[in-house]
């Protein structure tokens, strides 16, 4: 079983405060899942405009006339098919007794996030979808997890063999039919490619001149490829955290397959022992614990960094919000142990705690203001 507890309460917070609320996430994460879940909770009317459909198309073709007379609850799925519905949300968010909350769910970051932040800034509130998380499934199950990645169908497939073919076809549909869809013209064999070569380069520091030598074409290319896949939420730019120290320190950014099923995949591994036996495990055990992390805490992107230094210094993710910085070491071990490295990022990033995130059982203390925790334990620690 899995529970999208959090998920719900978050969004029931949020709609009493804003009058439009957006679900933002990959396609197929369980946006239109979580929003019919939610709308079972809701005591008055309920309707839902699912722009996929040609039917509800045509229904907003005129929106003002659609919507200013619905009340209660108004769901519009995948709402970057239809941005003219944008300025008639602020004309309705700004109605008195707000006799209608809305809804939006979409799959494509930058075009939504700029036509909300242009018309209903002050009105709107986002929630970023994740795939399921460990608090939301059992502690037995987590390895699984990890292994397929938390895309609903992923995980919930019956064996790892139909996870793994879920994966693929969701990987070629989503090259071949949704991203031509958000308006990326890039051929699909292109973009599976390097799609690929970021799996490989899994945890690593991004070079755009390499992929595009790689690639066969500039580095503008390769960074434009992607930001594009980042913008639809399969893949994670993390940017360096730049102190005031003495040290070189690295200026180029790192990057993620967002989803731990997804890297499993574009590496073609598909069992627990593949994984295990793979040169990436331990970056993939990084990328899956990090998305744990950032999720629990509710960091935001502009919060996230790395740091590292050239020669003798490191630290995983570094969450800076305010005055706070804590920071976070990822170690697919029973029982890390403290290095020099923490000791430095300690002192030169002035943490105020350092956690060494494990794949083992025991919690401990590494040093004054350094402590190590099972993954496992995550949802019952106060990280932040």
């Amino acid at each position: 079983m899995t529970d999208r507890t959090v998920s719900l309460e978050r969004l029931g917070t949020l709609l009493r405060e804003f009058p439009v609320v957006a679900i933002l996430g990959p396609r197929q994460i369980g946006k239109t899942t979580l929003a019919e879940q939610y709308a079972q909770t809701v005591t008055g009317p309920v309707h839902v405009f699912d722009l996929e459909r040609p039917a509800d198309l045509r229904r907003l073709q005129d929106p003002m006339l659609a919507l200013e007379d619905l009340r209660g609850l108004v769901v519009l799925d995948e709402i970057q098919r239809k941005p003219d519905v944008f300025p008639v949300l602020r004309v309705l968010a700004d109605r008195k007794r707000r006799p209608a909350s809305f809804l939006v769910l979409g799959s494509a970051a930058p075009e939504l996030l700029r036509q909300s932040s242009e018309t209903l800034a002050g009105r709107i509130a986002h929630h970023y979808l994740t795939g399921f998380q460990p608090c939301e499934v059992s502690a037995r199950q987590l390895d699984r997890l990890w292994l397929r990645g938390g895309f609903p169908r992923s995980f919930l497939a019956r064996t790892d063999e139909a996870s793994a073919l879920w994966r693929d076809e969701f990987i070629t549909t989503f090259l071949e039919r949704d991203l031509p869809q958000l308006g990326f013209r890039t051929p699909a064999t292109t973009l599976r490619r390097f799609w690929s070569m970021l799996a490989h380069a899994h945890g690593g520091i991004w070079n755009a001149s390499e992929f595009g030598r790689s690639l066969g074409t500039s580095d503008h290319t390769a960074r434009n490829h992607v930001e594009r896949l980042a913008s639809t939420f399969v893949v994670r730019i993390l940017q360096p955290f730049h102190a005031n120290v003495k040290k070189r320190q690295v200026k180029s950014p790192k990057v993620y397959v967002a989803d731990s099923g997804l890297l499993h995949s574009l590496l073609g591994l598909q069992t627990k022992e593949d994984l295990l036996g793979h040169g990436k495990a331990g970056f993939s055990f990084e990328g899956f614990a990090m998305q744990v992390v950032i999720e629990q805490v509710k960091a935001r992107p502009h919060e996230c960094f790395f740091w590292s230094t050239h020669g003798d210094a490191d630290l995983d993710l570094l969450i800076a919000r305010g005055n706070r910085r804590v920071g976070f070491e990822f170690k697919l071990s029973s029982a890390p142990d403290l290095s020099a490295s923490m000791r430095t990022a300690c002192e030169h990033l002035e943490l105020d705690k350092l956690w060494v995130v494990h794949h083992g059982k025991q919690r401990y203390l590494l040093a004054t203001n350094i402590e190590a925790v099972p993954l496992r334990d995550l949802a019952q620690v106060e990280l932040w």
